[in-house]
């Protein structure tokens, strides 16, 4: 059966400050985060007008791409659904489904496997189509692509183009979110993004590198990824470097994350420790990555393809194992039950890779 559209899901973000706080309530919604959390979180977005660069980078996006698809002779519509603001992706299902739209490719805006990045994308797809109810069109997930060769390309190129500006001797730092270490136990978020670190800077032309985790936002007793930005940049001045190159590996575009706590909070963490601070840009945005996405989408549309990959770990399949990136130990006793439910996406099927 033909496809009949293309997706953008994405995680969506705040246009102006009256949207802070509604937004940041749909982000934290379940969640069991202090009100000061909160408070603080906001006025990160108030430091930044109360706009999230993200929207922006989206729209952009999905013009690049349709307009990538449309050269390669694709009849292939490109709508974007977020899972936190609007465009929400129910709505998006409700005016796809309203224009024929039957089945649809989605692509969410990750390259890396965890529950925030995946998993979770899968289940606000099932809700939004719960939502859109039958006439909701049918959903298929594009693969994870944290070692296709042009994912690895474009970083790489960015990254000597940055230790160009900070000299010979700066330190490389590549970052992604931190994530609870129980989290990541149950998925490829760390095997993955340390295969992708390694392939870009040997592409890039340096074999030292650190791989080092941002934005933690847990409890103190909780345990998550590390080590932290702060303290890679402190060991890199400790290892005498004269400057830092922070590549945000884990990010295919401008998030507060990185426009924040990358642009302000670790550049004035590295001015004070005497380091050059250059901050890598993130992918989404190079002239080359709306045709990534659209060789990853023509895989789709031609199975006989190959699926290319580089490094170690073999291209990611279309599905995932059962149990994979489960967001705590207390929702594996849940992932039985889930699985009796129908499930369009693939996300508890045995895992192929090609």
């Amino acid at each position: 059966m033909p496809w009949d559209a293309v997706v953008v899901v994405s995680f969506g973000g705040p246009e102006r400050a009256q949207d802070v706080l509604p937004f940041l309530d749909n982000v934290l919604r379940g969640r069991n985060v202090p009100p000061e959390r909160r408070a603080e979180v906001a006025e990160h977005y108030y430091h930044m007008g109360g706009r999230s660069p993200i929207g922006a980078a989206n729209r952009a996006l999905v013009a690049a791409l349709q307009q990538e698809l449309d050269a390669r002779g694709h009849r292939l519509p490109v709508y974007l659904g977020n899972r936190n603001w609007h465009p929400f992706l129910a709505d998006t299902l409700r005016a796809m489904a309203a224009a024929g739209v039957g089945r649809a490719l989605a692509l969410v805006t990750s390259a890396f496997g965890s529950y925030s990045g995946c998993r979770q994308y899968l289940e606000d797809m099932d809700r939004a189509r719960a939502a859109v109810g039958p006439r909701a069109p049918e959903l298929a997930k594009i693969r994870l692509f944290f070692n296709h060769p042009e994912f690895i390309a474009i970083n790489a190129e960015r990254v000597r183009a940055g230790l160009g500006q900070a000299g010979p001797q700066a330190a490389l730092l590549f970052t992604a979110h931190s994530i609870p270490v129980s989290m990541a136990d149950s998925g490829p978020y760390v095997e993955q993004l340390s295969e992708a670190s390694r392939l870009v800077a040997e592409a890039a032309g340096r074999e030292d590198f650190a791989l080092a985790y941002q934005s933690r936002s847990g409890p103190p007793h909780q345990p998550w990824l590390g080590p932290s930005l702060e303290a890679a940049l402190q060991a890199a001045r400790d290892r005498g470097a004269g400057g830092v190159v922070v590549a945000p590996i884990g990010f295919l575009a401008d998030h507060m994350e990185v426009v924040y706590d990358l642009d302000l909070e670790a550049r004035a963490q590295a001015e004070q420790l005497g380091l050059r601070f250059v901050r890598v840009p993130t992918p989404g945005d190079h002239p080359r990555f709306p045709a990534l996405l659209a060789d990853l989408i023509e895989e789709r549309l031609d199975p006989t393809q190959p699926r290319p990959a580089l490094g170690a770990l073999a291209a990611w399949g279309d599905a995932c194992p059962e149990g994979c990136c489960i967001a705590s130990p207390s929702q594996r006793a849940t992932t039985a039950a889930a699985k009796q439910l129908p499930n369009t996406f693939t996300a508890v099927r045995p895992m192929s890779r090609n």
